[in-house]
């Protein structure tokens, strides 16, 4: 478990919350160091080296190892970090406010549900995904983190996937470099 004492680093996650929880994730994940290891973008499309390539195709294999249980929907790879969207399909289903408002049942955070696989979090799709791509690519091409953001309602999902979709536009505007 956490401990900021022993690890010395903040959680960024939501505290109290079910990351098994049926619902639209919105994750981002960067390279080590920030490294532009997976390929390059022109004129607004990312063109994938190998380590590239591995990064797309272990993505679309979690769908087939997650069967039932995620969905995969738009993702964007880009030079040195990747967007998407998942979606978990099964799962207890309550939210931070179901728990505040019910205490009973909780004892320091761990509620009175049904036990729970952690391998059917977030985290442990997004640790998979991480080990996979590394293994396959021959080091440790990831940072130690993830960002994750929970989508709660249809406007943000629109904001989010196209932000994904212009993702590559934006690089290339902000990236730009006078000679």
């Amino acid at each position: 478990m956490y401990d900021p004492n022993t690890h010395r680093r903040k959680s960024i996650r939501l505290p109290g919350y079910d990351y098994s929880t049926e619902g639209f994730y919105f994750i981002t994940i960067c390279t080590k160091d920030k490294k532009c290891i997976f390929g390059k973008i022109v004129d607004g499309e990312m063109i994938l080296n190998e380590a590239g390539k591995i990064v797309k195709e272990e993505w679309l294999q979690t769908i087939n190892i997650r069967k039932g249980e995620a969905k995969l929907h738009k993702y964007v790879i880009m030079p040195n970090h990747f967007h998407a969207i998942i979606e978990i399909c099964r799962g207890v289903s309550h939210t931070p406010e179901c728990i505040n408002a019910n205490n009973s049942g909780c004892n320091q955070g761990v509620c009175n549900t049904p036990l729970q696989s952690t391998s059917k979090t977030i985290g442990a799709i997004i640790r998979g995904y991480k080990g996979a791509v590394s293994r396959r690519i021959g080091y440790s091409v990831w940072q130690r983190n993830y960002y994750e953001h929970i989508i709660r309602n249809q406007h943000s999902y629109d904001e989010i996937e196209e932000y994904i979709l212009n993702n590559t536009f934006l690089w290339e505007k902000d990236n730009l470099f006078i000679e």
